[in-house]
Order: C-alpha cells, then structure tokens, then sequence
C-alpha cells in the first residue's frame, strides 16, 4: 500500500474529477438497478389487467432513468477518462523532475532503458489501472451487491442460486488470475530489454550499417519481441478461461430461474412472472459485475508491479543534493584534490581513482593523459560534481564542491563530454543552451573561438541551421565544435575538454587552443587528449594510470622524468620507430 500511495499523490489537481466520477457511477448504477424492479411490477400489474395510463406513466418513468442511467454514465466516463490522463499528467512530470535530480550514480542503478520503460509503458498502465478503479472498480462491487439485495427481495427462495454460481465463479476468477499474474510480471522485466535494444540500435546505426549487421540486429529485437508476445500470449489464454467460465454460470442461472420459477409460478408460491423476469436480469448483472471483477483483479495485478517500478523511481533519493546552505559564488577556477579516492559503488571491489592530491592554479591550462580505462573521464566529473568522491575532498575556488549550491558550481564549470550531444532545433538554440540570454554577438564569438563560425555560415540557414536529433546532419568535429562554443557562452570559471577535439585536424585544434589562450586566460582549461599535440603547450600536463596520476609535469619535464610520457611521445611524432 505504501507504493499505492506514493503513486495517488500525483492525483492533486484531479481529485474533483474523481469523486464526480464516483458520484455519476454510483446513480448509473442505482438506476440500472432500479430498472428491473420497475419492469417486475408493471408486468405483474398487466398480468392483473391495468389501464393504459398507468402503463404509459410507469413506461415514461422507465425511460426517463434509462436516459438519466446513460447520462449518468456518459458523465462518470468523461470525469474518469479526465481524471486519469490527469494522473498520468502528474505521474510522467513527478518521475521525468525526479529524474533530472538524479546523479550519474542514480541513473546508473536503473539504467536509461529502464528509465524509459517506466515513463511510458508503466504509466500507461497505471493510468489504464485507475480509469478502471474509479469506474468499474466502483461499479462492478456496487452492482454485485444492489442486485444480489433487489433479488434476495423480489425473488425470495430464486435467490439461492446465487449460492451455488457465485462461490464457483469467485474460485474459478481468482484462480485464474493468480495463474496469468506471473506472466504479466516477466512482461515489464522483457520491456526493458526490448526498449535497450532499440534504443542502442537507434544510436548505433552508423556502426550497425558499417559492419551490415542489420539481420543480427533485426534477429535480436524479434526474439526480444517474441519473447514478450509468448507471455502476452501465455497469460491472454488463461485469462480467456473467463468466457467460458462465465456462460457456464450465466446459463446455470438462467435454467435455474427458468425451472424452479416456473415451478414456483404455477404453484402460487408467491412468485410471479414478473420478480423470474427481474432474477435473470440480476443473475446477468450479478455475473457481469463478477466478471468485471476478476478483469479488474488482472488489471490492478499487472499494474502493481508498473506502481511498484514508478515508486523506485519516486522514492529514489539523489546520491549528490545542496548543502543546507549553499556557497552561492564561485571565487575562481582554482582546483584543489586532497586525499580523493572514487568507486561507483560501494559494492564496488576497486577504486575507479585513489591517492589523488593536486592543485590547479586558477587560468591554468592542464592536460591530462592516459590509456583506455585510467579513469581520465572520471577524474573530471568530480570537479563539477557529476559524482561523489568516496573520501577526500575537491575545491574549486578554495570551497568544497560539496558546499556549492548545484546550479552555482555547474554555471561555473563548463565540460564537453567525451560524448557530444545535440538537440533538435536550430543551432541558435542548441548554441542556447549555454546561456539562454546570449546575444547573437556573443554566439558568433564563442563559435569563432570553437572554430565554428565558418562552417556554420557557410550553411544555407546559416546560424538558424536545423540540427537533426542527436546532430546526425552535422560531422563529428562540426559537432564537437558547436558543442565547445555551448560551452564556452557559459563564461566558465573551469573549461573541462573531455577528448572533445578528437574528431578535428590538428590544425583546427591548434586554433581552438590558441583562441583559449588569447581570449579566455582567467578560465581554468583542463583538456583531456589522446594526442600528445593537443596538450604540449599546457602549464601542467597530468598522466594517469590505473585510477592514479603517475607523474605532473611540463612537456620538457615529462619528457626527462616519465617513461609512460616519452612512450606516447614517441610513438606519436616517429611513430614508434627510432
């Protein structure tokens, strides 16, 4: 239950829409029951010989509760239908608000496909699971009950059948569900799986068509497919024992009524033609409302594990929040290590980085250096606080990272990814994103300092160029480009390049490092590379190896004091030979 509630507090704005809902049910549901009750008696008054008048008076009241009835239900259908899309409003803005909270560390744990997952297919189901709540939740139990009290009072010893057909339609229902639950279950888990593989198809498909491996990957989201389609499949024909089950009763009912009323009937046991017509209509209504029922128990079943999965999310506290009182200014772009020690986890067996001591005058320009998996990338999302460390302490600008307000310290700290992302929209727009108050002046000068200017103009659009999703129009350095000059209308305390010029000539780099050095001295300038080009002319280079930085120094430095450093030089300019 205390997931259930977690999910109701979306309700907020949508709570009137819901007791309307329930109101409206509740007169459908009286007067649909009070319908055959009305028909009982004027059958019974005909049969006795009675005018016309009084046929046609009891014949308008009849019509006027059907189109109350209907209305009735028309308007508990509206207010329903409002009420959930309302909640699946609230749910989807409540999860994605949380989400933007989280920390790399919380997005890790769920993974982005599963994210995914419970954005969408799970909220449609809780938003399919409340309409049913709120409408045939309250109407099938409602219904069940008036009709079994309306026949219990118009057909006295009829109503036993009601003894017999409801405890093995109750059993059948129950067992049936109880058999398909675990089906729907394995479902949302298989969801996941389907959502990732088309979601790394999708952002992979340059690689896919480059190695033709199409037919693999097609194969592999078939058999993704099928393996959702086989319990869909598996718990739809459980479920489909329902009918069956439920025309068995149905006709039961009707024989018994028909066969012990007629009987009653032609011996004058106080029943007449009238309350038999008025038990098979209860019978019908009383085995529909069991039947909607155990369709709601399957339903609600489903969508406890989707309530279940939204909850995590919801309940889900951020690895990295704002002190009580954050620091609201950052002095400069000094960077100081004390101590750091990182792992992803605290189940983790090996430290991602340790032993890290290091300061970084503020305007410095630091390059850091090492092999695949030596926790570069790593190592500068501690700065911006991306994540945590495990023990230790950052400071930019003499403060503790962790005292900065969030939105302070990220403004001051600017970092291009080793993965660029663009957003569809204009590149004025994605340009924006660096700061949404930019002038096109400052736009232009950040993109001739990111060596994009020319480029952009030689578009047809120009700056109002449209970027496809994720930049598919544009080239890798293009895009890289566009995204150091987001960066760069930050006006950064700290410019992070995490391998951002890797896809550049040399020559294009060389100019983008120049423009850093004549415009932006004061900014601290931390560019990781794998060209030992790009970061010879650093006051500090870093190289680290294993999670641990192994040597500092300049260019000339290294090259005396570290053999890793003069290996990669080495390489590099003679390529390996002597």
């Amino acid at each position: 239950m205390g997931n259930v509630k977690i999910i109701l507090k979306s309700v907020r704005d949508n709570k009137k829409a819901t007791f309307l809902s329930l109101a409206f049910i509740i007169g459908e549901v009286f007067l649909e029951v009070l319908i055959p009750y009305i028909t009982a008696l004027l059958v019974n008054r005909i049969k006795d010989g009675i005018d016309m008048n009084y046929i046609l008076k009891m014949g308008a009241i009849m019509v006027v509760a059907a189109v109350v009835s209907l209305a009735c239900g028309v308007l508990a259908g509206l207010f329903s239908a409002k009420a959930s899309a309302g909640l699946a409003r609230n749910l989807r803005s409540d999860v994605f608000s949380k989400i933007q909270g989280f920390s790399f560390a919380n997005v890790d744990k769920f993974s982005t496909s599963s994210l995914v997952t419970r954005t969408t297919t799970d909220i449609t189901n809780v938003q399919n699971s409340y309409m049913m709540c709120i409408r045939i939740a309250v109407r099938a139990p409602m219904m069940l009950i008036f009709s079994i009290i309306m026949a219990s009072i118009m057909g006295g010893k009829l109503a036993l059948t009601f003894a017999v057909i409801i405890p093995v339609l109750v059993f059948g229902l129950i067992s049936i569900a109880r058999k398909a639950m675990p089906a729907f279950v394995a479902v949302f888990r298989k969801y996941d799986k389907l959502n990732e593989s088309v979601e790394e198809n999708v952002r992979g498909m340059r690689v896919v068509k480059g190695f033709a491996r199409e037919d693999y990957e097609i194969k592999k989201f078939s058999t993704a497919s099928e393996d959702i389609m086989k319990d869909f499949t598996k718990a739809e024909r459980i479920v489909a024992l329902n009918g069956p089950l439920m025309q068995f009763c149905l006709y039961f009912n009707m024989l018994f009524v028909l066969f012990v009323g007629s009987k009653l009937v032609m011996t004058g046991s106080g029943i007449d033609v009238g309350q038999m017509s008025a038990m098979i209509t209860y019978g019908v209504q009383v085995l529909m409302s069991l039947m909607m029922i155990s369709m709601i128990y399957v339903m609600l079943t489903m969508s406890l594990e989707s309530i279940k999965r939204l909850a995590e999310v919801l309940k889900e506290e951020p690895t990295i929040t704002n002190p009580e009182n954050p620091v609201m200014e950052v002095k400069d772009g000094s960077i100081e290590f004390t101590d750091v020690h990182f792992k992803y986890s605290e189940h983790a067996e090996r430290e991602a980085l340790f032993d890290i001591d290091l300061h970084i005058d503020s305007g410095m320009t630091v390059g850091v250096l090492g092999g695949t998996g030596s926790s570069k990338t790593t190592f500068v999302q501690l700065i911006p606080r991306l994540y945590d460390v495990t023990s230790g302490s950052v400071k930019v600008g003499g403060v503790d990272v962790k005292d900065y307000d969030l939105k302070t310290l990220r403004d001051a700290v600017s970092v291009v990814l080793q993965k660029n992302v663009l957003f569809s929209g204009t590149i004025n727009e994605n340009l924006r994103w660096g700061n949404e108050n930019a002038t096109q002046e400052q736009i232009e000068e950040a993109c001739r300092l990111a060596q994009a200017d020319e480029f952009i103009r030689s578009f047809e659009k120009g700056y109002d160029t449209f970027i496809e999703q994720g930049g598919s129009n544009v080239s890798g350095g293009q895009k890289q480009r566009l995204c150091i000059a987001r960066a760069l209308l930050k006006n950064p305390k700290i410019l992070i390049l995490d391998d951002s010029t890797s896809a550049v000539d040399m020559k294009t780099d060389a100019l983008i490092r120049k423009g850093f050095k004549e415009f932006i001295p004061d900014t601290t300038k931390i560019i990781i590379a794998q060209r030992v080009a790009s970061v010879m002319d650093a006051d500090m280079i870093i190289i680290l190896d294993g999670g641990k930085i192994v040597a500092t120094g300049t260019h000339e430095q290294l090259l005396k004091s570290s053999d890793i450093y003069r290996e990669i030089y080495e390489q590099q300019t003679k390529g390996g030979l002597e």
